[in-house]
């Protein structure tokens, strides 16, 4: 059996400054390193002494902190990819966020959504977006181990998990999948069926 843990970063500085996380490498507050310590102890819990595991995250610093406190935890080094960095919002990653909502160009209800300019230079449209997370998830799901940790954003929870269903990229256009910062997804897999279980957004 597979299982993989998918934790999104807990609170960071973008969150109480109130402005656009994206791509801006914004740190874990106070509050948010207590919840990465409360992360750790539960997947130390989770996971069998002994038993493989490896850890993979996304690069950004509110996330690889998170990863670090798991990997201490589980005498793992992570593994950095930029690939599983949360959705880039271009030139409106680190400002306020009201300067993203008056100049963002909300996808249509039917037609081309995966390809759609959302109104702000250099923001990643949400097939690109999907595209990295999705080769991001073939290089981990490539490996044989029994338990995995991936540590990412809010936004990339939607693809990590819509790759492990094996959703056609094509189909991604309107999917979403939503969980609480500082929250853990449980994917498992089970080694006689080979279902794809999604257990998303348990606490700590």
């Amino acid at each position: 059996m597979r299982t993989i843990y998918v934790v999104t970063h807990p609170e960071a500085t973008h969150h109480v400054d109130r402005v656009v996380g994206g791509w801006h490498d914004s740190l874990l507050t106070p509050a948010g390193t207590r919840a990465a310590a409360a992360i750790a102890a539960s997947l130390r819990d989770r996971i069998p002494e002994g038993a493989g595991v490896e850890i993979f995250s996304s690069d950004l610093q509110r996330a690889s902190q998170t990863a670090a406190a798991a990997g201490e935890a589980l005498g793992v080094e992570p593994v950095l990819d930029e690939r599983l960095r949360e959705k880039s919002y271009g030139e409106a990653g680190g400002r306020p966020q009201d300067w993203l909502d008056r100049r963002f160009v909300p996808p249509p209800p039917a037609g081309d959504r995966m390809r759609h300019d959302e109104g702000v230079p250099g923001s990643e449209t949400k097939a690109a977006f999907a595209r990295r997370v999705y080769a991001s998830m073939e290089r981990i799901l490539a490996s044989p181990r029994e338990h995995q940790v991936v540590v990412t954003h809010g936004g990339t929870l939607t693809f990590v998990v819509a790759s492990w269903i094996r959703m056609p990229l094509d189909s991604a256009d309107y999917v979403s999948f939503r969980a609480a910062s500082g929250s853990i997804t449980v994917l498992r897999e089970d080694d006689v069926f080979h279902n794809r279980e999604v257990l998303v957004g348990s606490a700590p």
